[in-house]
């Protein structure tokens, strides 16, 4: 069946009878017949799904409903966004970082880089994946492969975007807070900041969002994560003109506190 004359529904079946035709174990699954469940059953074998090649015909209409998620859900245009008096070139915003119309938003990742392979998990890793679709995956195991070893804490790479909104995702691996925080954390979360910025400076980005590096899953403490990211943004805008836009993209009211408190 071509993609052009299928309906979102006959889509979403289509792809989850194809990922789950790749998993043996799944054969019997009962497939659910309400919208909610059927979409929750797609990203749920999407996060667990391996990073395996996949025929063009699932890409594509991988990709139309993708985008015609991204679409419906609304995109957000980064250009509308009130500057901080502090300096004209951050914005804080609150909001889901998967509908940021920009040039590169920032993944707060694992060291395998791989995304989270937890269904339905509610961290930013998850969900952008989900968003983006499984080019993601394969294109970060492609880096992964060259490279030969896991993703140091506070260094980052760069992939497409897929079908998100934004041009490209800039990954980075934050520092793991187990017990009180260390300098050593503190410089590690400032190199992660400074890698994404570098990184997309040397692309020619103009616009970056950054989401809060650390400060979930791992325990970094919220105020000083901000202080930090504030801090050394300033910092590498002070002497790079080429990034005309930083976003600090927050989700929890206690973050939106935080930072329109140092952001003024």
């Amino acid at each position: 069946m071509g993609n052009i004359n299928m309906t979102p529904e006959e889509q979403r079946l289509y792809l989850i009878r194809k990922l789950l035709s790749e998993q043996p174990q799944y054969k019997n699954i009962v497939l659910p017949s309400d919208e909610r469940g059927q979409k929750m059953l797609l990203r749920s074998l999407m996060n667990i799904r391996p990073p395996m090649p996949i025929c063009q015909e699932f890409l594509d209409i991988q990709d139309e409903y993708l985008r015609r998620e991204v679409r419906e859900k609304g995109i957000t245009d980064a250009g509308t966004f009130p500057a901080s008096p502090v300096d004209g070139r951050l914005v804080l915003w609150r909001g889901d970082i998967t509908t940021l119309s920009v040039d590169a938003i920032v993944n707060a990742a694992n060291s395998a880089l791989l995304g989270c392979f937890v269904p339905c998990h509610s961290c930013v890793d998850n969900i952008i994946h989900s968003v983006s679709g499984i080019q993601l995956r394969l294109a970060c195991n492609a880096l992964m492969m060259t490279q030969g070893y896991e993703e140091p804490t506070g260094r980052a790479k760069i992939t497409p975007g897929f079908n998100l909104p934004c041009r490209y995702v800039i990954h980075t691996v934050g520092p793991i807070v187990t017990g009180p925080l260390t300098q050593m954390h503190c410089r590690q979360l400032a190199d992660c900041y400074m890698s994404c910025l570098e990184l997309a400076a040397k692309r020619g980005l103009k616009s970056i969002a950054f989401c809060c590096i650390s400060t979930g899953e791992f325990h970094f403490p919220q105020e000083r994560a901000a202080e930090i990211a504030v801090g050394t943004v300033t910092e590498f805008l002070s002497g790079n003109t080429g990034i005309e836009k930083v976003i600090f993209n927050v989700f929890k009211p206690e973050d939106y506190a935080i930072y329109k408190r140092i952001l003024g």
